[in-house]
């Protein structure tokens, strides 16, 4: 299942994670969307468009910094569908790519910003947050007007 749409401003575009050919298109204006149902499927569509749409937009970064953008993504948009939205609900993902930097927000409805989790070896979920902690130079919660925006942002350094 393909994402239905990704906005730009008010124009639809397509959102198909092979082939997508936005370099040079996104660099003015809006920033980059893609609106996505919650489902787990979600995860999966929002890693293939983030990994598509930073490859092409810093075509100078390192294959690291996309790798940690597209981790960054996972664990973001994993936590809004398990924790942030229901069924029906929807999620954006927003990205703006400049140099030297990626920033990633995940909108979802629910208003409860994400907590972590206690240190144990007994489960198996719940190190998203230390994944973050790990990956971005900094991240946190906006509150929106119909609930928050998870936002992260990886910095890279241009090989000399």
């Amino acid at each position: 299942m393909l994402p239905t749409r990704a906005l730009e401003g008010d124009r639809v575009i397509p959102s198909l994670p092979q082939g997508l050919s936005l370099s040079g298109h996104l660099s003015v204006g809006p920033r980059p969307q893609l609106l996505l149902d919650s489902s787990p499927d979600a995860v999966r569509i929002a890693r293939h468009w983030v990994e598509a749409f930073v490859s092409a937009e810093a075509p100078g970064a390192p294959e690291e910094h996309v790798h940690d953008v597209v981790l960054a993504v996972s664990e973001l948009v994993t936590n809004a569908v398990r924790y942030g939205t229901e069924p029906g609900d929807s999620l954006r993902i927003v990205l703006d790519v400049g140099p030297g930097s990626t920033r990633v927000e995940v909108h979802d409805p629910c208003r409860r910003p994400p907590r972590r989790r206690p240190a144990s070896d007994v489960r198996s979920r719940g190190r998203g947050l230390l994944v973050l902690d790990a990956l971005a130079y900094s991240w946190g919660v906006a509150e929106r007007p119909m609930g928050k925006a998870v936002w992260a942002e990886v910095r890279w350094v241009a090989a000399s």
